[in-house]
Parts: structure tokens; sequence; C-alpha cells
């Protein structure tokens, strides 16, 4: 490999740059034929697609902008880590709690993307401290268990938008979604499973047009009404006046929440809106450490010098997508399934994914089809997508072997979880109410850490060592998280070496 990234933009041919032996592996400062590194780059794209634009719907932004934000994010992110981390930057999940929660209380988009912003630039000092003090840091200040939690509490908090907004505008289209999510999934292997959300998207908008066409209009929840209207599932409205190259819109449509989906933008800031928010940086530091460990186990390099960076990149890139109305963004498990499938690392690859997807954010047309995704799609899709952004948060205690027979683990993020997931509030005056995500965080936290300062020193040293371990490493990297649909986090044709016991 490069040493410090001397190769950035110097690829070296890999063999013949055709053909891969049973074993080959392409490293990340390698590249294969020009064709075959733009094929790959596409898959890439392919890979991303269906979450990067699916948020941003989420969060009332403007897909287009996202598509076109990740690339540049992307591009960002591989000059920071000077070419030694592949990845791909798409739009994150973990602030889709914390925007819905913003725009339920009258927030608007702006308010959104202005706490973005701030949690972007938190990211950044927490990279920069991570690539002073060292990775260590992150697992004294945010142990296992606490991040488990946290991430938990963001991921459940989504329930009720699924049950109050998404499901009941077509709750049969939501159900076969959901069905054909799972399916894809689960049933097959390789590429098809790691794009089963773009491909449910797909499948759903063409059944929603279908039933338009054999059965008519619908009559059910109308969230851009607020209210039971009947109405098409499916309105290509906006896609027909739109041009096809231009740079995303100001001005807004409405989204399939009901609420407008905002173009271009400045920001503004709301201290309730940033406080519900910066939760998501947690979920973020684990996520980035979670997928650098992941691509170091793949391509048998230690990355750890790098984790500092990796986590300052994702926040570069996320204040600098948001300072204009962009969606947040984080490193994509789906893009590391697709390395570890193909053995594939080469960065070249990714800088064409990034071009690919700055060519889409410069079609407004694209946008505003990616608008008009019916809501009962949205439903099926995001009864899947929430349950396992919460669901992360278990793994995150089982990877690292979390004792809950210890009342150190077990009582503060307890009550943090339910604080977080129930939406429960904490009002000082009328104007400022802390709840739900940010209070939940803050207790899990602050709850576990004075805990533990009260806490008997058999107590302690039981909540530093696994459960059946004898120290940390053996429960896995701390805070490891990874979003992804398929068989595992790694994708299904892991290197040999990859799996070898460290």
């Amino acid at each position: 490999m490069a040493r410090d990234g001397a190769r950035m933009f110097g690829w070296t041919l890999h063999g013949d740059g055709r053909t891969l032996g049973p074993d080959d592996v392409v490293a990340p400062h390698e590249r294969l034929s020009w064709g075959r590194t733009i094929g790959l780059g596409g898959q890439h794209v392919v890979a991303m697609f269906g979450a990067t634009f699916v948020f941003p719907l989420l969060m009332g932004l403007n897909p287009q902008l996202a598509i076109m934000m990740s690339g540049v994010a992307t591009i960002l992110f591989l000059l920071v880590v000077k070419g030694m981390v592949p990845s791909y930057l798409g739009t994150s999940a973990s602030f889709v709690a914390a925007a819905a929660a913003i725009r339920a209380q009258g927030g608007t988009s702006q308010d959104v993307t202005g706490a973005v912003l701030v949690s972007g630039l938190v990211l950044v000092v927490v990279g920069v401290l991570v690539h002073v003090l060292g990775s260590g840091l992150l697992h004294r200040l945010l142990p296992p268990v606490v991040t488990g939690a946290v991430v938990m509490l963001i991921g459940f908090n989504l329930a009720p938008v699924v049950s109050g907004t998404y499901w009941p505008q077509d709750q049969w289209v939501a159900l076969f979604v959901m069905a054909f999510t799972v399916v894809c999934a689960v049933a097959f292997r390789g590429f098809v499973s790691r794009i089963a959300v773009f491909l449910a998207l797909v499948v759903g908008y063409v059944l929603s047009w279908l039933l338009d066409r054999v059965f008519g209009q619908i009559t059910s929840y109308d969230a851009a009404a607020g209210a039971v209207t009947t109405h098409w599932r499916t309105s290509f409205d906006g896609v027909a006046d739109a041009a096809w190259f231009g740079l995303p819109p100001t001005t807004g449509t409405l989204g399939p929440d009901g609420q407008p989906l905002v173009g271009l933008h400045l920001p503004s800031f709301s201290a309730a809106a940033i406080l519900l928010v910066l939760p998501s940086v947690i979920a973020l530091v684990a996520e980035n450490t979670g997928h650098v460990k992941a691509v170091a186990e793949m391509t048998r390099t230690d990355l750890d010098p790098y984790m500092g960076r990796a986590i300052a990149a994702d926040g570069l890139g996320t204040a600098l997508a948001s300072s204009i109305g962009g969606s947040p963004t984080t490193t994509y498990a789906e893009n590391i399934g697709v390395m570890a499938a193909t053995r594939v690392y080469s960065t070249a690859a990714y800088y064409v994914a990034a071009l690919v997807a700055l060519v889409f954010g410069l079609s407004p047309k694209f946008g505003a089809l990616v608008s008009s995704v019916p809501g009962g799609v949205l439903g099926g899709i995001t009864v899947v997508l929430y349950g396992m952004i919460g669901l992360l948060g278990a793994k995150i205690w089982v990877q690292n072997r979390v004792d809950f027979g210890n009342p150190l683990n077990l009582v503060p993020v307890a009550a943090g979880v339910i604080i977080g997931i129930g939406d429960v509030q904490l009002r000082f005056t009328d104007e400022f109410v802390l709840g739900g995500i940010a209070l939940g965080t803050i207790v899990a936290i602050a709850g576990y850490h004075l805990a533990r300062a009260l806490a008997p020193a058999d107590l302690r040293r039981r909540a530093d060592r696994p459960l059946g371990g004898v120290d940390g490493r053996e429960a896995g990297d701390p805070g490891g998280s990874v979003v992804t649909v398929g068989h595992d986090e790694y994708g299904t044709d892991r290197h040999p070496e990859a799996t070898r016991e460290r």
C-alpha cells in the first residue's frame, strides 16, 4: 500500500488491469483498467443510491442536492484520509429521528440543516481529539453500553413517524414493500441483498402507478392535507415541469410527509433543534469507527492512525453539505459490502462514483422524480430501516458482550432508552423543553458516568471487561456499528484473511 497516501492520484495498475485471480486483492492505491474501474464506480453508485435519497426525503431535504453533495463529501473524505480509507459518504440515517422531531415541533428544514451543521463541526472536533489523543478516548467517554443505548433510542424514537405518517397513506403497498425488502435482504446473496432498499423503492413505485391505472384513486390519509382524502398514489406533475439540467431548486415541493422539501438554502440556528440533533454525533462516531475497523480488517491494514481523520472528514462533509441545505453524510456499509464482494478496494472507483453522483445532482428532473415517491412506499421501507437502526444498538451490546447483570450497565441506560423511545419531556420554560432523543442521550451518558463514579470498585471492574471475556479486545471493537441490508456487515464474500483470528 502506498505510504501515507503518496500515490493518492497515481494508482498502480493491478496486474494486466483486466483479470483477477481467486485470491487477488486490488489495494486502495491500485486500480483495474479504466473501463472496469468506471463499471465498479457505477456499482458503488447503485449501492448507495436508495438510502442516500430516501433519508433526505424523510428529513424534509432535497434528494437531488443530497446526491450531489454526497459526491462532494466523498471526494473531500478521500483527500482528508489521504486515500488510505476507501469509503463512500452517503446520507446519514442517524439524523432522521431528530429531523422528524424538529419538524413535528413546528421547526423548518432550515432549522434542521443549521443543527446538522453544528453537529458536523462537533464531529470535526471529536475527530481532531481522536487523532491527537488516540482512539482509546472514544471507549472511555462512550463505552459500548452507552453507545448502544443512544443508537437504539435514536432508531426506535422513529416508530410513530412510520405509524402516523407513512404507513396510513397506503397500508397494502406499505405491507408489500416491507415484505419485498425482507425477501431481497435475506433470500438473495451478494449485490442484490445490498441494494434491497433501492429495489424495494423501484418496485413499490411501479406497483403504486399500476394500482392507480387499474383501480383509480385511493381514499386514505393524505400527508399534504393532514386528513383522509381521495387522491392519486403517484403524481408526476413536478417531474414534467422540472428541467433536465441545472442546480437543485431553491424553492421546495411537498414531500411524502406533506411538508416542504426545501432545495438550496442557508441554514438557521435554533438551540432547541441543535440539542435534538447533537446526540446523532455519537451514532456517527460509532458508525465511522465500525466502518474503519471493517475496512482495516478486509485490507489487512492498521488504520487506527487514520481513525481521527476519518471521523473529522465525515464531520467536514456534513458541515459542508448542510451549509447550503444538503443532508448529513456518513460512510456507507453498502459500499463496504461491494468492496468485500469484489475484493477491489481501489479509491479510483470511489472517485468515479463521486463524479457520477455529481452528474445526477445536476438534474432537477431526477430530483423531482425522487421527491414524488409515494408515502406508502416509504412506509414499507421505513418500517424496516428504522427498526434496523434501533437494533444496531443491540448489536453493539452483543458484539461487545455488555454485562447487563451489572447494575452499573443496566440502570442508567435503561432510563435513557425509555426516555428516548417514549419521547419523555422535561420542561424548563415555555420556550425551552428537553425531551426524546436529546434528554434520553443526556440521561444515558451522564447517568452512566455518575453511576460509575459512585459504584464500588468490583462493579467498575466488571463493567470494564466483557461478559465472559478477559479484556476489551475479546469483545470486539468498541462502538462498532454498521447500517446495512444484507447477510453480514462485510458482505457475502469476505476475503479469507479477513476472517482469521487476530
